[in-house]
């Protein structure tokens, strides 16, 4: 991975004498194979293995946790993006801890993959490993390739939305989850 940045560095016509790149490739490939794609080094069903019982009278209330801060790669361009995301899940006998519902976003935010099918795989992970009968994960991000490519939209969001269950059938359910995705906002 080494000789192929410091390839790329040569192509693109850069000299590898520049103090400033000399250690360019061993700095890229550990900012990579750490940060940016570490999340194929586990899998939603390690992550969501520590299993606890609902608690008692709390059987079919919606589990959310909101702003989640994340960051991405772009599969397309390589360009990162980042944003937040908000997941929520019907329990059906065990809830995991919020600490899992992170590290389940990170764990595909931190492979090649688009927004929309991050945002499906967290919402599909839950119903899965979770046996849960609604899930859903929402996420706003801001995109590089939108705001340092082409016509430049430096201001511009991208929300995707992934439902399974009831969270896709039950538009009261759904209407529940956004509502307190929009109390987040408001000023205490």
């Amino acid at each position: 991975m080494e000789r192929a940045i410091a390839e790329f560095l040569r192509a693109a016509g850069l000299s590898l004498a520049d103090l400033n790149l000399r250690q360019t490739p061993r700095r890229v490939v550990s900012a990579w194979v750490d940060e940016f794609l570490d999340g194929y080094r586990q899998t939603p069903e390690e992550i969501l293995s520590e299993l606890h019982p609902v608690p008692e009278g709390s059987s079919g209330e919606l589990v959310v946790l909101t702003d989640l801060r994340f960051h991405s790669m772009c599969p397309h361009h390589l360009l990162p993006y980042e944003g937040i995301a908000h997941v929520a899940y019907v329990p059906s006998t065990h809830v995991v801890g919020f600490g899992r519902l992170s590290a389940l976003v990170d764990c595909f935010a931190h492979r090649l993959i688009l927004q929309e099918e991050l945002a499906r795989r967290v919402a599909s992970s839950l119903a899965t490993f979770l046996e849960s009968p609604a899930t859903a994960c929402v996420i706003e991000a801001r995109q590089a390739c939108l705001r340092v490519r082409g016509r430049r939209q430096s201001l511009a969001r991208t929300h995707s939305e992934a439902y399974e269950g009831l969270l896709r059938r039950d538009k009261g359910l759904r209407r529940e989850l956004w509502a307190r995705i929009a109390r987040r906002r408001r000023p205490r």
